[in-house]
């Protein structure tokens, strides 16, 4: 035994009353190897410290009273290795299904369950600014109940309120497919990735909050339910029926939820009264963050995986084929949106409408060309594939 070991005194607590916790202590101050000497006056002190150093990995001397630190040899953590980087930093390439569900960067013991996850690769998953993202999801919360001008007045043309029931009822729809089609992919991720589950995790609970006030903007003059069309539900259906988490993310996120940016700052623009501004504003803010993600995603993706831009511009076309026969936007919420951008009913007002609609579609059509731009797409193939999207818009 050294002269400069360490001491620790237990004085008369014992193992079993919680010293083991003051010798781990101990052990923390010193490197692998060396040693600490234990003393105190319970009479079972050195029984112990044999059993504890046994289920620990540490070496007990009972001839000098010294408790050697191990490096999990020969103890429960024999064997054990960090799940990815033992520094937490960047996530590893792939998941091991044997961290389970420990946090990134922890001593994972050996012999535990391996739940599997789907999900499990970085370059199918990652964002690089996941975690801002994130932080601004948070930030970004808002309550219905205290965002929403839910008394303001309303327009006194039975009509124009009528439009805005349509429209709110269209978008509770498409809502429903976007929170569906991420809480489906949700739990596949494996928590190594938890900026991404966490990120998904919170475009779940927009959605449930968008889907919750459209309805009740919907709701608050009493209007009976308005028309839902086959054509839309058979779109929103393709979304639900992929099974790849990339393309699904392109369909829903960057063509889909893209699309519905530019509409919502239509809705915005031209909202009859406040209430209806103000949701759409908010739910635009949301929506923009599912978009930033789904594209920086896929722009990460697609640079490692080239060939991915041609599964993503063949899933573009399987579904436009699939819909070719279908009505699309019904024609309800399209003269909706003429009439909720033109204001009124006289001929001049409709005809200012209908251009608002004309060049709504243009922006949708550019917006979307702009974005596969950025997954690598060139221009002509970028603006082939946008003119292929859904006419449901999402």
């Amino acid at each position: 035994m050294s002269t400069t070991d360490p001491t620790v005194d237990l004085g008369p607590l014992g193992l079993d009353g919680g010293g083991h916790v003051l010798v781990e202590l101990a052990l923390d101050d010193v490197e692998v190897g060396h040693r600490v000497r234990v003393t105190g006056s319970h009479p079972d002190l050195r029984t112990h410290l044999r059993a504890w150093c046994t289920a620990t990995g540490n070496v007990f001397d009972p001839t000098t009273a010294t408790v050697e630190r191990g490096r999990f040899a020969g103890g429960r953590w024999g064997g054990a290795a960090p799940a990815g980087s033992p520094h937490r930093g960047e996530p590893a390439d792939r998941a091991d299904p044997a961290w389970g569900l420990a946090a990134r960067g922890v001593w994972i013991e050996a012999g535990g369950p391996a739940p599997r996850f789907a999900l499990v690769r970085k370059d199918e998953l990652w964002a690089d600014d996941a975690l801002r993202l994130y932080d601004r999801a948070l930030a970004g919360q808002w309550d219905p109940a205290t965002a929403v001008p839910w008394d303001a007045p309303r327009a006194t043309d039975p009509a124009i309120e009528h439009a805005v029931v349509q429209v709110m009822t269209y978008l509770v729809e498409n809502e429903e497919a976007a929170l569906v089609v991420p809480a489906r992919f949700l739990g596949q991720v494996h928590p190594h990735f938890a900026e991404i589950q966490h990120l998904l995790a919170a475009q779940v609970a927009d959605e449930a909050r968008h889907a919750f006030v459209f309805a009740k903007r919907a709701a608050l003059a009493g209007h009976a339910p308005t028309l839902s069309s086959a054509g839309g539900r058979a779109s929103l259906q393709t979304l639900l029926e992929e099974t790849d988490f990339a393309i699904a993310a392109f369909l829903l996120s960057v063509l889909g939820e893209g699309t519905f940016l530019s509409l919502l700052g239509f809705l915005e623009r031209h909202a009859p009264d406040e209430c209806t501004r103000t949701i759409a504003r908010l739910v635009r803010a949301d929506e923009a963050r599912h978009v930033a993600y789904g594209v920086a995603h896929l722009e990460r993706h697609c640079e490692i995986d080239p060939s991915l831009r041609a599964r993503l511009s063949a899933a573009v076309e399987r579904r436009y084929d699939a819909l070719t026969s279908t009505a699309g936007l019904n024609h309800e919420v399209f003269d909706s949106l003429i009439l909720l951008a033109a204001g009124a009913r006289d001929p001049a007002a409709i005809a200012h409408g209908w251009d608002a609609v004309q060049q709504l579609q243009r922006d949708m059509h550019d917006g979307r060309a702009a974005r596969l731009a950025r997954l690598g797409f060139g221009p002509d193939e970028a603006a082939a594939l946008a003119a292929l999207h859904t006419r449901n818009f999402m």
